[in-house]
């Protein structure tokens, strides 16, 4: 990669959080401020950057819309989308979608719930693949060499009283995942939402994301979430169906 590309992503990497001056972007990069500003010049001619003020920048208007257009090109997105809606709004709780890439699980369509909590998940944003139930869902869909491998190779941060932390513990619970048909996160990302999720497949079987229905505890208890995992599970089925799977040439369920 060129020196200047690299500086120049690093830019809008930078941007991504919050508005910042030439001088915190150019500390940032490690350059002199009028290598930054030639840069930001640049990414400013084509809207990737738009200046506000006379000091301030953040990120323009051609980020968001390439953002949109790579969504678009998703056939798992635009296929699934139907199933998604509707599953929200039989339930009124926030529906996600998520796939795999780089060994990440990657939230690539919401839709909010009808409720006043808000969650603080996003379209573009990781999820964590040891405590959340896409994350289980994508990882147990793998093969079990490389599912293996994969979970041993993860860092098991606790996040509550709930977290799995290690490996053996994680690998079980996959079994699980794939004896089930779908995943709970039992309040082990967060201790004030619970999640289920299941497999969406396409043509062959193969697992191409997760869909999810996350609800805050307050709302509904551990049995009020699973007493929705049919409604989960025929929301995954309806969107593997339109993403090419065929329960009679699969023999069986979604799942």
């Amino acid at each position: 990669m060129s020196q200047s590309l690299d500086r120049a992503l690093t830019l809008v990497a930078a941007l991504a959080d919050e508005t910042k001056t030439l001088d915190q972007l150019a500390e940032e990069v490690g350059v002199h401020k009028s290598t930054v500003l030639r840069l930001l010049r640049t990414l400013e001619s084509h809207h990737f950057v738009h200046r506000e003020g006379a000091r301030h920048y953040r990120l323009g208007s051609a980020l968001f819309d390439l953002a949109n257009r790579s969504l678009e090109q998703r056939d798992v997105r635009r296929s699934a989308e139907p199933a998604l809606a509707a599953l929200n709004e039989r339930t009124g709780h926030t529906v996600h979608l998520a796939s795999f890439e780089d060994d990440e699980a990657v939230y690539i369509d919401k839709f909010e719930g009808h409720h006043s909590v808000r969650m603080y998940s996003r379209v573009g944003k990781r999820a964590r693949l040891h405590c959340t139930a896409v994350g289980k869902v994508l990882v147990a869909a793998l093969p079990p060499a490389r599912r293996e491998e994969l979970a041993r190779s993860l860092e098991y941060p606790v996040f509550t009283a709930g977290t799995i932390g290690d490996a053996e513990a994680y690998l079980a619970e996959l079994d699980r995942v794939l004896a089930c048909g779908y995943a709970l996160d039992a309040t082990e990302h967060e201790d004030f939402i619970h999640c289920i999720a299941a497999p969406v497949r396409g043509a062959r079987g193969e697992v191409l994301a997760a869909l999810s229905l996350s609800v805050p505890t307050m709302l509904l208890d551990i049995d009020g979430l699973l007493a929705l995992v049919p409604d989960l599970l025929a929301a995954a089925e309806e969107a593997s169906v339109r993403c090419g799977w065929s329960k009679k040439e699969q023999g069986g369920t979604s799942r």
